[in-house]
C-alpha cells in the first residue's frame, strides 16, 4: 500500500523553494511544476516540489556565460 501524498499550499511550496508566490505561479502556469486545483485551492505534492528542485540543479561548468571577462583573462 502506498503512502498518501503530502500536500503543500502554494505559500508552503514557495517558501520551500525560496521564491515568491508569483514566481511559483509562473512555474505552474508554464508547466514546469505540477499543481492541483481542488475547488478554489491550489495544492502541490511535496515529492513533486522536491523533484522540481533536483531538475533545477546547476551542472558545473555551465555558468561561464555569466563571467566571460574572467574566463577570457585566464586564457591569456
Amino acid at each position: 500500500m502506498t503512502d498518501a501524498p503530502r500536500w503543500l499550499s502554494t505559500a508552503e511550496a514557495a517558501k520551500r523553494l525560496g521564491i515568491t508566490p508569483r514566481t511559483l505561479y509562473r512555474f505552474i502556469d508554464g508547466g514546469q511544476l505540477p499543481a492541483y486545483r481542488f475547488g478554489r485551492v491550489i495544492r502541490l505534492q511535496e515529492h513533486e516540489v522536491d523533484d522540481f528542485i533536483e531538475t533545477c540543479k546547476i551542472e558545473p561548468g555551465t555558468l561561464e556565460h555569466l563571467y566571460p571577462e574572467a574566463v577570457a583573462s585566464e586564457a591569456d
